[in-house]
């Protein structure tokens, strides 16, 4: 295996400013994620009442976060089984990573947050050899950060469904209708735009690719528009989805190597059965 590249997604989650590129649809700059000794951090998660409304359940606590190294083990704690390298190196730096977000001052859960690493995770993981250990490994995954893997498939799933309804003007203009989801973008766009308990991050960009790709909003416009409905910055977005799509297309070079390994050591198993055979064939008829 040592001959198989592996992709890291570090970038993905955090990168050095640089230049903003022309592009549509592209990459951000994003604020360094150092640990803290003592931080105040917000566990929030938001729940269907019985108006059908996503609700904000948050509670603040002053605690000293859990070390990288513990959520790392309790990841490891939770699944057990090998995981092949070229999808355990990217795991391994992506919870890494997410930890450090997921314990800062500023972090607070949002279901764009959710979709854009649901995403980010089927797609990673698109072409494991089982389905079941794929969820598992989700479940591990998100749990090991404490919190909630059904939540974020839920949210996800609730986000894409909507988005799968809108026009790209319905899209953009969530701020004049009231819903479920229109609500969730209307809180993060209050958030956001009064810099209390919003931190940026690329899933969250991803997140909001998600809904243009799913609304069928192609035009750049679309996305100029909808950042500022939610008083995103459009630069650091345009930098993060140029980033992520170029990850992406590493890891597929990297599985289309992976694969090509995996058919050379299978044909080599089945050379070496079939010459095996014809020794222990040979070997009975000159016994004979």
């Amino acid at each position: 295996m040592a001959a198989i590249t592996s992709v890291s997604f570090t970038a993905l989650v955090q990168s050095p400013e640089r230049n903003p590129s022309a592009r549509s649809y592209s990459a951000s700059n994003l604020d360094a994620y150092k640990p803290r000794s003592k931080v105040s951090y917000n566990s929030c998660s938001f729940r269907a009442s019985s108006s059908s409304r996503m609700v904000v359940h948050c509670m603040a606590s002053d605690s000293d976060p859990p070390p990288v190294s513990q959520t790392k083990l309790n990841f490891l704690k939770s699944y057990k089984r090998p995981i092949p390298s070229i999808y355990n190196t990217v795991l391994q730096e992506l919870i890494v990573q997410q930890h450090l977000m997921r314990y800062k001052k500023s972090y607070r859960y949002d279901p764009v947050f959710a979709l854009g690493f649901v995403t980010v995770y089927d797609q990673l993981m698109d072409g494991y050899p089982s389905g079941e250990d794929r969820d598992a490994i989700f479940k591990a995954y998100i749990t090991a950060l404490s919190e909630d893997p059904a939540q974020y498939r839920a949210d996800a799933q609730k986000l894409e469904e909507w988005a799968k309804t809108q026009s790209p003007s319905s899209l953009v203009d969530f701020a004049s209708r009231d819903g479920e989801v229109e609500a969730v973008l209307k809180d993060i766009s209050e958030r956001a735009g009064s810099n209390k308990s919003f931190s940026y991050s690329r899933f969250f960009a991803v997140g909001l690719f998600r809904l243009l790709e799913l609304s069928s909003s192609t035009e750049p416009t679309i996305l100029d528009k909808l950042c500022a409905a939610l008083n995103v910055n459009k630069k650091s977005v345009d930098r993060d989805l140029d980033v992520y799509r170029m990850l992406l297309s590493k890891l597929v070079q990297a599985k289309e190597l992976l694969k090509e390994y995996v058919e050379r050591e299978k044909k080599k198993t089945e050379e070496r059965a079939a010459s095996q055979k014809a020794n222990e064939t040979v070997a009975k008829v000159s016994g004979a």
